[in-house]
């Protein structure tokens, strides 16, 4: 396999990467930076070193019920909440090494423009229609309740305690008002009722745009992202709301062709709006570098608007289908050339010691505190490797305090930092702390070398007699470093950025081998042109690790850049500017004989046991704690068996006015007939539910759904995101009434 070195910018190409806008209501976590900041920041950082001219967007998302929420809890405005967080991630942020070329929020003016200028065009071009609906509303609080002030019980999963919209439990979205024994998170109280008007955008017309934009990208995107993308349209694409009842957000009174008297106390839905503020964090950024005389050969139009943009949006899971069918849908409504993301790399999540991240019970780490802990820049390089070693790529991970332990000690340290730290010294001490000058049978080394390296990308075949003076041992370090350096173009190129990193590091084994093999200690006295070419190479390598390392690790590599007394190139922010390709010239040799080698100290000093059982100390529950409290939880036969299930035969069916859900379904229990509300509808039709024979808890409390009586509950197995659901029947005709057990 050879890598070939075209320049893209030849054909106009650029790049433009955005990461997803986190909500301005908390501090960012690890398992945030594993999802979509840290893979993003890396391969920024390789497409600039490659000369790529390169965009990085990210910003705050400071819209919504989440925001509202956060200030209540914390006795404040939602304006100061969001300064707070914005600021404090993005100082977070910049401490992480995040490359970001502008870190905006979209409280902006400029935001506020641009989301209403989009929504005045969908509502000129039709896409947009004005509802009357039902909705949850607090008398007591005097105020309608965005989803996120409700509670209750999933019509889905019968998980206790599902959001307005949405449940974290089985991932199910559904109408609020499908919620089942609803209860306000303002007052407590069971809410009522009442019209309202909303305005939806016809995400129904964009079915089969989407059908097409996702099956020209399912050879390249990840498969996760494929199979949510793909369960989402099997369903069909359908109107889908994007105002709310709420005092915070974007307002839509004022915009042209919109009655005031129906606008009053609405803003725009936050994921509608929160998905422009890549958009318009461009036009911030641009409106910048304007002010300040730079970057005057762009516009934002530059990057959104043309055909040659290539633009990854890098996002977790759950972000999924909002950047796969919803914003493109939204960028190809306003048709004016934008363009729509060529790759979606969206990653699972991180966990943490075992369990998810949970603020609520201290079952996190937030980059903030990690950095009050670990302050030195060596300390970042090693998180932002150990993240990058353990990526959740294709499926959930795991952080743990030891592992990160031992990717500092056992390779950062004691790979990495054991080849710079052997090979400065012993320039220091042989050889005045410079480059060694090669002998003469050796001053034709450099350029066979570089043209060694060549021919390994081109993947010639090498006979080692035609690169004389280079011997066994170069011959063998340079196909090790080229293999490498294939294998984590190809794997960073391809969004595999854990195997990226792993090929990285693996070529610092293949010059600690290099070094053992050569023998340098024994060579100083018994053949010294030998030990000054064996150095010479190692010394050329601490400019090659320090651009190969830089996209992960940034604050070592500007230490190796300057131990040679090279400029840094690190992959930093450039706003978009092209740049040389030094990616590619990675192994070649650069450094003169007789230049200064100066010394950093350890690079990555060992991280002690002691400092890592403090932290997990900091933790809340530890797992197995948590696991014990699993086995309180556990019933007994005794309790279970005051569960009566029984068979029911179902008699009569019929879906529920105004609700997607909800079917009244009359069942024969044997000795009785009763009613009971099931949240099946969009899985069976009334007429395949009559006739069967289903299991159903027969001893269950009376409650009302949707105004009416449920005198019960059937049995029904579910896929985790609610997108299967198949009824729990009997295989063979028993009667109605039987008990199962």
């Amino acid at each position: 396999m050879k890598i070939t070195e075209k320049e893209d910018n030849e054909s106009g190409e650029r790049y433009l990467i955005t990461s997803a806008l986190p909500y301005a209501n908390g501090h960012i976590h690890l398992g945030h930076c594993a999802g979509a900041y840290l893979p993003a920041d890396i391969y920024a950082r390789f497409l600039r070193l490659n000369g790529k001219p390169t965009l990085f967007i990210c910003g705050s998302d400071e819209h919504g019920v989440a925001i509202t929420i956060a200030a209540e809890k914390e006795k404040v405005t939602p304006k100061e909440i969001i300064d707070k967080y914005h600021e404090a991630n993005r100082r977070a942020f910049e401490r992480f090494a995040m490359s970001f070329d502008i870190y905006s929020r979209t409280s902006h003016p400029i935001h506020f423009e641009t989301a209403r200028e989009f929504f005045a065009d969908f509502l000129r071009k039709g896409y947009l229609i004005e509802k009357e609906e039902e909705q949850f509303y607090d008398p007591v609080a005097d105020m309608f309740l965005p989803d996120r002030y409700v509670e209750g019980i999933c019509p889905n999963c019968g998980y206790g305690q599902a959001r307005g919209d949405q449940c974290d439990n089985c991932g199910a979205y559904y109408n609020q008002l499908d919620l089942i024994a609803p209860k306000s998170l303002i007052s407590g109280k069971t809410p009522t009722v009442r019209k309202t008007t909303h305005w939806y955008f016809r995400f129904d017309l964009f079915q089969e745009a989407m059908e097409k934009y996702l099956e020209s990208n399912s050879n390249d995107w990840k498969e996760n992202v494929v199979q949510q993308t793909r369960a989402w349209l099997r369903q069909g694409l359908k109107e889908r709301p994007i105002t709310r009842d709420l005092s915070w957000g974007i307002p839509i009174d004022g915009i042209e062709n919109l009655p005031s008297d129906k606008t009053r106390g609405k803003v725009m839905y936050v994921w509608f709006e929160a998905v422009l503020g890549y958009i318009s964090a461009t036009k911030h950024l641009m409106s910048i570098l304007a002010e300040k005389g730079l970057g005057k050969n762009f516009s934002w139009e530059d990057w959104w608007k043309n055909p040659n943009t290539r633009y990854y949006a890098f996002i977790g899971k759950d972000n999924i289908v909002f950047h796969t069918l919803l914003f493109p849908s939204m960028l190809i409504a306003k048709n004016e050339g934008f363009i729509i993301p060529k790759n979606v790399p969206a990653n699972e999540f991180l966990n943490l010691e075992g369990q998810k991240f949970s603020k609520s019970r201290n079952w996190t780490i937030d980059l903030q505190d990690f950095l009050q802990s670990f302050p030195e820049d060596y300390h970042i390089d090693a998180i932002r490797y150990a993240l990058a070693t353990n990526l959740p790529e294709t499926k959930d991970s795991d952080f743990t305090w030891k592992e990160f332990k031992t990717r500092n000690n056992s390779e950062l340290a004691a790979i990495l930092g054991n080849f710079v730290n052997r090979t400065i010294l012993f320039i220091q001490k042989n050889f005045d702390g410079k480059v060694p000058y090669l002998s003469e049978e050796f001053e034709n080394l450099p350029s066979q070398w570089n043209r060694l390296i060549s021919d390994l990308k081109l993947n010639k075949e090498i006979v080692p007699e035609n690169y004389k003076p280079l011997e066994s041992n170069e011959i063998d370090l340079a196909k090790g470093l080229v293999q490498s350096f294939i294998n984590a173009t190809l794997n960073i190129t391809a969004f595999k950025i854990r195997d990226g990193v792993f090929e990285i590091m693996n070529s610092v084994r293949f010059a600690n081998k290099y070094f053992n093999d050569e023998e340098p200690w024994k060579t100083v006295n018994s053949n010294p042109a030998i030990c000054s070419k064996t150095l010479f190479v190692c010394s050329q390598l601490l400019y090659s690790f320090a651009l190969f390392f830089a996209p992960i690790i940034p604050y070592t590599s500007r230490k190796l850049f300057r131990s040679v007394g090279k400029e840094e190139h690190c992959g930093d922010q450039n706003f978009g500017e092209p740049s040389e390709n030094f990616w590619t010239k990675i192994f070649e040799f650069h450094l003169e004989s007789g230049t200064p080698v100066q010394s950093f100290g350890i690079l990555f000093p060992n991280i002690e046991e002691k400092v890592i059982a403090m932290q997990i100390q900091k933790l809340g529950k530890s797992p197995d704690e948590i696991k014990e409290e699993k086995r309180k939880n556990l019933i007994s036969y005794q309790q279970f068996s005051t569960i009566q299930l029984r068979t029911a035969k179902i008699l009569e069916a019929e879906k529920v006015k105004n609700s997607k859900k909800l079917v009244r379904l009359l069942i024969d229990l044997g000795t009785e007939r009763r009613q009971i509300v099931a949240g099946i509808a969009e899985h069976y039709t009334p007429e395949e539910l009559i006739g069967l024979t289903i299991v159903i808890v027969a001893n269950l409390e009376p409650t009302k759904l949707m105004g009416i009586e449920s005198e019960g509950m059937l049995l029904a197995a579910s896929t985790d995101d609610g997108t299967k659901l198949t009824l729990v029947t009997t295989l063979s005709e028993i009667p109605p009434g039987s008990i199962v057990k």
